[in-house]
């Protein structure tokens, strides 16, 4: 390994064969199964010897982790895919990192000699640079969704869409209309607005879907609005707004946009872009199951906004339906 050989390069040589072999009879003992043993000779002093024992542990967990979590992920694609979840750019990201994991297993020791120097040296500290603005982002998308929770009496609560399956409503899009239909049980009197197109793979408007949700939960139908046409977030708000309108509902009313946790910082970027000048955020819960594929895929959302701010614009407009970054 190269950690070992760029040890034994820096060790002093010991003053004869006859102090190598006393100390090899001294610790042969403890030398067994390092695999390692022209290394220790040249090392002498225990202390190199146990210092060589913690590094061995210390790698083998570090191995031992990435094994589990490579299996895992590798695991939790292979189900999701069985299932028929939709392919989208979270879902391509998970699948590369339990692929990466389970290479770097495999691999590592090829991995860190091409790492070591040379070109292998700076494409390594430039994916240690990208990793950590990833995270970075990661924990920003993360935390900023329990920001500007609702306090007090909302004129209306927005319910963002987020797929079906045929005409089901996916787990995604139910832990939002489950927050939703808790936050107007204590608020009755409370404007429900459900929002959603048709996109692939559906038989009905997502807006559709979800008022039936609601109403067999048993909010009456005329408190609920469903806004059928939109197909992405931004066009969430823009076409709700005169569907509030003809309700006496004006954007400066306060109101409350349902959505996951990991979607609320970009959804209120959308609902000040349409004019909402009064909006809190209800965050909802999302399964463990969706946790890597939509907080990956929102950090490169929260990048596209912060470059083209519109979901209309940019480059990337093209691939935005088939990258479900919406």
């Amino acid at each position: 390994m190269i950690i070992v050989e760029n040890l034994r390069k820096n060790l002093p040589e010991q003053p004869g064969a006859g102090a190598e072999a006393d100390a090899g009879q001294k610790h042969s003992g403890n030398w067994s199964g390092l695999g390692a043993c022209p290394f220790l000779l040249r090392c002498g002093p225990c202390t190199s010897v146990c210092e060589m024992k913690k590094y061995m542990m210390k790698h083998s967990l570090f191995l031992a982790l990435i094994w589990c979590a490579a299996l895992v992920l590798c695991a939790s694609c292979v189900i999701r895919h069985v299932r028929g979840t939709n392919g989208n750019l979270g879902v391509w990201l998970t699948d590369g990192l339990a692929a990466g994991l389970l290479a770097y297993a495999v691999w590592h020791e090829p991995i860190h000699r091409f790492c070591s120097h040379g070109v292998g040296r700076v494409l390594a500290i430039l994916f240690g640079c990208g990793m950590t603005l990833f995270v970075c982002l990661l924990a920003f998308v993360a935390v900023s969704g329990y920001s500007d929770q609702p306090r007090g009496e909302k004129k209306a609560v927005i319910v963002l869409g987020a797929g079906l399956r045929g005409e089901r409503i996916t787990s995604l899009l139910k832990c939002r209309l489950d927050a939703a239909y808790a936050y107007w049980m204590d608020h009755p009197e409370t404007l429900l607005v459900v929002t959603g197109g048709q996109g692939p793979g559906e038989t009905v408007p997502e807006g559709q879907a979800m008022k039936q949700y609601l109403v067999e939960r048993g909010v009456p139908a005329e408190q609920i609005l469903a806004e059928c046409a939109s197909t992405s977030t931004e066009e969430n708000f823009a076409f709700s707004r005169p569907l509030l309108a003809e309700r006496g509902i004006s954007a400066g009313d306060p109101v409350v946009l349902a959505t996951n946790a990991f979607h609320c910082y970009r959804a209120g970027k959308y609902a000040a872009m349409a004019g909402f000048t009064d909006v809190d955020k209800l965050p909802a819960s999302i399964n463990a199951s969706a946790v890597l594929p939509c907080y990956f895929r929102e950090v490169f959302a929260v990048l596209y906004y912060w470059v083209f701010k519109s979901s209309a614009s940019g480059w990337i407009h093209g691939m935005v339906g088939r990258l479900q970054i919406k």
